[in-house]
């Protein structure tokens, strides 16, 4: 086993987004290699339903696929082509764009007035990007749950982990993506396919992520001895992203530890981005920006 040596660690910025919402992005804009097939993660977390009932009113979508996962309150979607429906807690909506979809998302809070979610963008390889459009529509219940002996916990939402399989199938990127959560002061081993690209989102408590060889600027314990493993001492609204290896090692801090753990298998493509349009040319670019304009985008 050759353990993932951590790449980077970003913390998430303050960002605006739909009609104003307020949230914290971790990744998105650049650096698509690095996260290749993934293009942006969101955090939309907030106690202040002024900072986002506004919501994401009518946009659109072409060339990727979004997914979207509601831990508190709910969010009501709709879309160009009649499709209507509501998330709540512990729910997620993997949506396939493909070749251009016109949608919608209002979240609202709980009793308490607390929303808080995931978005992920998934890039299409090119053969796909004009695909049709489709729905996967995941209730909590149908979300496979596992507790391992030493408490920790996951929730498999695509892909295999613990021997269970998740829900979500038929994405091109065939990603992995699970929610973990290990007990206070435990140290867990967790598998991840030597081939794909994979970061860990932590939202929250803290914990290390250790690694036998890292960048110098966020090394703690090789400061004093380079020969030293490097410790990573990771809080709420940061990310790591890994470098390449068939696992990764995660120690619980006193309030043990919760993240998303996510891995997709590169497309290795040329990407052309503008907002939520993403082509693999300037051209096809342009070119869905006049279809919006003409009001041909929807096909």
């Amino acid at each position: 086993m050759s353990l993932r040596a951590v790449k980077e660690v970003i913390h998430t910025q303050a960002t605006r987004e739909g009609a104003g919402v307020k949230l914290e992005r971790a990744f998105g804009f650049g650096k698509t290699k690095e996260f290749d097939p993934f293009l942006l993660l969101d955090d939309f977390r907030n106690n202040n339903p002024a900072d986002y009932l506004a919501g994401f009113p009518w946009h659109p979508h072409r060339g990727i696929e979004t997914i979207t996962y509601v831990l508190a309150g709910s969010v009501e979607h709709g879309d160009s082509l009649g499709n209507r429906g509501s998330m709540t807690a512990g729910d997620v909506q993997w949506m396939t764009a493909g070749r251009g979809i016109l949608h919608q998302e209002m979240p609202k809070g709980d009793a308490q007035g607390r929303m808080h979610g995931f978005q992920l963008w998934a890039n299409l390889p090119a053969s796909l990007k004009m695909t049709a459009p489709r729905y996967q529509d995941i209730p909590a219940s149908a979300i496979p749950e596992v507790t391992d002996d030493d408490g920790t916990h996951v929730r498999v939402i695509s892909g295999e982990f613990w021997g269970k399989k998740g829900p979500v199938k038929g994405v091109a990127a065939d990603p992995h993506y699970v929610d973990v959560s290990v007990a206070p002061r435990r140290r867990k081993r967790l598998k991840v396919d030597i081939t794909r690209n994979a970061f860990a989102y932590v939202f929250a408590g803290s914990g290390t992520f250790r690694d036998a060889s890292a960048p110098q600027a966020v090394l703690t314990e090789q400061a004093i001895d380079p020969h030293a493993e490097a410790v990573y001492d990771i809080g709420n609204h940061s990310l790591v992203l890994f470098d390449r290896g068939d696992e990764i090692v995660v120690q619980a801090g006193p309030l043990g530890i919760r993240f998303l753990l996510v891995s997709g298998k590169p497309i290795e493509e040329p990407v052309a981005w503008h907002g939520p349009i993403v082509m693999n040319t300037q051209m096809e670019l342009r070119q869905a920006m006049h279809e919006l304009e003409n009001g041909t985008f929807i096909r």
